[in-house]
């Protein structure tokens, strides 16, 4: 009888070590989890930034955004509920950076504009010296309208559908 005693005691500490060094090894894989997202959080901070200040850095981000969540599919999800939409660029955040970029276009476009007409005026007497003024101003908007144009329609991809 001590003997049966004896094991049922070996037993049950056996079992009580083993639930403790379980649960000590769920909080200790919680707790990493926790840092690889305040990591993860971390990392994409600049990016927020970034994007604020020029739209076109979130083409830059997005991508890396979409590695992390195959990389880290749990830490991004959770970083994802606690934002309470995508992270780091929620879908509102897409769409101000889409219509910083036409602004900054429009803005661009006008002083552009201004800037020639000036040019042009100054050349005004001078046919060749006008043409010149002429085929800048076309090579210089064309330029930067293909930029435009391209940045824009990248932005637009990373829109959500709806």
């Amino acid at each position: 009888m001590t003997t049966v005693l004896i094991v049922v005691a070996i037993v049950i500490a056996a079992y009580a070590s083993t639930r403790a060094i379980v649960a000590e090894l769920k909080a200790s894989r919680a707790e990493a989890a926790r840092g690889r997202a305040i990591g993860l959080m971390a990392m994409f901070a600049p990016a927020l930034d970034a994007a604020a200040r020029d739209p076109k850095a979130l083409l830059v981000w997005e991508p890396l955004a979409r590695r992390a969540r195959a990389i880290a599919p749990d830490e991004m999800a959770s970083l994802e509920r606690a934002a309470g939409g995508s992270f780091p660029f929620a879908a509102d955040a897409v769409q101000r950076a889409h219509a910083q970029w036409t602004s900054d276009w429009l803005a661009w476009e006008q002083t552009h504009d201004a800037e020639y007409k000036l040019k042009a005026s100054q050349a005004e007497h001078d046919r060749a010296k006008l043409d010149l003024v002429e085929r800048e101003k076309l090579d210089r908007y064309q330029r930067r309208y293909e930029e435009y144009v391209r940045v824009s329609k990248a932005l637009h991809a990373l829109m959500p559908p709806g």
